[in-house]
């Protein structure tokens, strides 16, 4: 094989490398789990999971890294409509989402500030957040009343729940010297929204907490396929070239 083409393959051969070991961690990202199935670019999506957000989320959560401008901007909304339907503090259209809820109150009221959620989505994973808000269940023995498959005695309660319905756990059979485990929810009261429509509810919620954690994805992967297209072109002109230097080499 000739020096030219060797390097070629390869830069081939690492090119499939990287896709490979990108393709399995995103697989054990979200193992075990039903998949989100998000679409950052579904701009309807965006601007539904934004509406979930701000109006059962940001009374509790900031978005402490991201600009209400931003969101107007990327979700192709006027400044006008986000401050109306987002901005409940009163904030300026270049001010950061920041929660309702002071700081000082919030420690006082639960023990412990609850966690801002710009980055929640790169931290934990589109699927991880996708499952966690629909896995919530009564449970008495908890300080909410509230419990959960995915985040075992997590402090936050159902907020979700006139949408969802209440779901019940049936648990199995405990076995010797083993405490007894969550085998399934059942939904044992109906919320506002049908099961297909709350798992479209928080896909939404999932999407627009993904966008957050990076809002430069949107434009970054509409480019992708005009670099794609670049580097394929590239790529053909340079065999082109090959082909002309090496033409008269036996």
């Amino acid at each position: 094989m000739t020096k030219p083409s060797l390097l070629i393959a390869r830069a081939a051969l690492a090119a499939l490398a990287c896709l490979f070991f990108a393709s399995t961690a995103a697989a054990g990202e979200g193992e075990g789990m039903e998949a989100a199935n998000t679409h950052i670019d579904n701009i309807s999506s965006l601007q539904s999971g934004a509406r979930l957000y701000f109006n059962y989320c940001s009374g509790c959560h900031s978005l402490k890294y991201m600009r209400y401008s931003r969101i107007a901007e990327d979700l192709k909304l006027s400044d006008d409509e986000v401050l109306k339907n987002f901005a409940f503090t009163g904030a300026k259209i270049g001010e950061m989402a920041m929660s309702n809820m002071p700081e000082a109150d919030a420690e006082k009221f639960f023990g412990k500030a609850p966690p801002d959620l710009s980055l929640e989505a790169r931290a934990k994973g589109p699927d991880w957040i996708y499952n966690y808000l629909k896995s919530f269940y009564i449970d008495s023995t908890r300080p909410s009343g509230w419990n959960n498959t995915v985040f075992p005695n997590v402090s936050m309660p159902n907020v979700l729940w006139e949408l969802q319905g209440v779901q019940h756990a049936d648990y199995a059979p405990a076995k010797p010297g083993e405490d007894a485990h969550v085998e399934k929810l059942e939904l044992a009261s109906k919320g506002t929204l049908s099961p297909t429509q709350y798992d479209d509810a928080v896909r939404d919620l999932t999407t627009f907490l993904q966008y957050v954690g990076e809002p430069a994805a949107l434009k970054r992967e509409s480019m992708g396929i005009w670099v794609v297209l670049y580097l394929a072109f590239f790529t053909f002109l340079a065999y082109l070239l090959k082909h002309e230097f090496w033409k008269d080499v036996h």
